[in-house]
């Protein structure tokens, strides 16, 4: 057992003890104002005439306060133990899931939505929750603080909770579990349970500006939608269709003849006006050196890259057409949704690699659109964009933006005013000072001179 998992394991049983920091506080603050309230007056003076009046005050402050808190703990431990007899007895646990919503047409917010059934919320209490995921990392605690109805009638079923999740990368979590705490007024106590969550869920990738251009499908499936140029058309499934008085025997596919004694004939490629679908591409192919990885900057390059591609593919998609998005990596993406949100979920769950080259993963023949990356390998990126012409359109996302300042002074705020807190805040101070950014600032020049110099139509982000 290594320290990270040593740590892990104290974490985890420091979840169950019931004491925090605001109980050390309470305990003080309280054993100050009875000493303080009830401090016998010296010899030789003479108290004022206020005085008494201001102690009798203090003193029932002192008491009303104090009842409120044992009330309220005394409530605390009450719905704790009922709710660890209703998991022992009826099962009932916390029920989680995820949505992701719009805001002001942008979509990529994360939400969670969490339930609890039968437990009581303590009297000027809370009930709060909380989830751990991947390598065992931890969320912030949300609160449950809504309480929803029985139908028709007057008591409640159930308490419920809705709190927005900022998570530092965007791809799939896998849950492990998590704890309800049930919290007095003062939080002198936080009792937790343990609550056997699990699943997955995904952070999605946010719109940015939009970045439009004039493309056309190379290849038509059906024909739904006129166009200005003609496309191949593609014959029956496989090709081949049953053979037919009038077809040319020329045609004739005498090997499935051979095989099942039927004659089928190879259904030729059509040109028509028309055209159905458009292929999207977004390579993840990463030529990069081993010493460049292990860093946060590649996450945060991975993130801005995911968000590019997905406000692409989101702009085009508003187009007459329908998208095809082309992944370079295998998923399992279920079945039941739509083809955005299936994209959505590809983009988001997408991962650097070196398995699939560039060269090997755009086909020029139907990819209309391909988005490629700063750490693209220039030679690949040469070789393939021979294959292409100016029908092909190229987005290049420059993913060294990430860490740009976006004032002069952004670094002297961040030291002295304004420490970092987050990893990209943290990365971003770094930045100007990292021998990564020369070599990727080199390879971005690069990329942007191939692409001016050959027959598509590019666009930089």
């Amino acid at each position: 057992m290594n320290w990270k998992q040593i740590r892990w394991k104290i974490r985890y049983a420091l979840q169950y003890f019931p004491f925090t920091i605001n109980t050390v506080l309470c305990v003080i603050a309280g054993w100050e104002a009875y000493r303080l309230l009830n401090k016998p007056v010296p010899k030789g003076e003479e108290p004022s005439a206020l005085l008494p009046f201001i102690i009798l005050m203090g003193k029932v402050t002192f008491w009303f306060l104090g009842v409120l808190a044992a009330i309220s703990i005394l409530s605390t431990f009450a719905s704790y133990f009922y709710y660890r007899w209703l998991k022992g007895n009826k099962g009932y646990k916390l029920e989680i899931n995820f949505t992701t919503e719009a805001k002001k047409g942008k979509k990529g917010r994360l939400y969670l939505n969490a339930r609890l059934d039968g437990v009581i919320r303590p009297l000027l209490g809370f009930i709060k929750g909380r989830l751990f995921y991947d390598d065992n990392v931890m969320t912030d605690r949300f609160g449950l603080l809504s309480n929803k109805r029985k139908e028709q009638s007057v008591w409640y079923a159930a308490i419920t909770g809705r709190s927005r999740m900022s998570l530092p990368d965007i791809k799939e979590y896998d849950l492990k579990g998590g704890f309800i705490y049930f919290q007095d007024m003062l939080h002198i106590f936080s009792l937790a349970v343990a609550q056997p969550v699990g699943g997955h869920f995904y952070q999605p990738p946010v719109l940015m500006s939009e970045h439009n251009a004039d493309v056309f499908p190379k290849k038509t499936e059906s024909m739904d939608v006129r166009i200005e140029q003609l496309r191949r058309v593609e014959g029956e499934p496989l090709n081949y269709k049953d053979f037919e008085a009038g077809d040319d025997v020329r045609r004739i596919v005498w090997k499935v003849y051979a095989k099942n004694r039927e004659l089928v004939v190879r259904v030729p490629e059509m040109y028509e006006p028309y055209a159905s679908h458009l292929y999207f591409y977004a390579s993840f192919f990463a030529s990069v050196k081993a010493q460049w990885l292990g860093e946060g900057y590649l996450k945060e390059m991975l993130n801005y890259y995911k968000n590019c591609v997905w406000t692409v593919y989101d702009t085009l998609s508003k187009k007459e057409w329908e998208m095809r998005y082309i992944p370079d990596q295998s998923f399992n993406i279920p079945e039941s949704l739509s083809p955005d949100e299936k994209s959505m979920r590809i983009i988001s769950n997408s991962n650097w690699h070196k398995d699939n080259s560039l060269q090997h993963y755009f086909n020029p023949k139907s990819g209309t659109v391909l988005c490629i990356s700063s750490l693209t390998d220039i030679e690949d990126l040469k070789n393939m964009l021979d294959r292409c012409d100016a029908s092909t359109v190229v987005y290049f996302v420059k993913v060294s933006r990430v860490f740009r300042h976006f004032a002069p002074l952004s670094l002297l705020s961040r030291i002295i005013l304004q420490p970092p807190k987050d990893r990209l805040s943290k990365l971003r101070t770094r930045w100007t000072f990292s021998p990564m950014r020369l070599q990727i600032q080199k390879r971005e020049k690069e990329i942007e001179e191939i692409l001016s110099r050959s027959a598509v139509v590019s666009g930089v982000i």
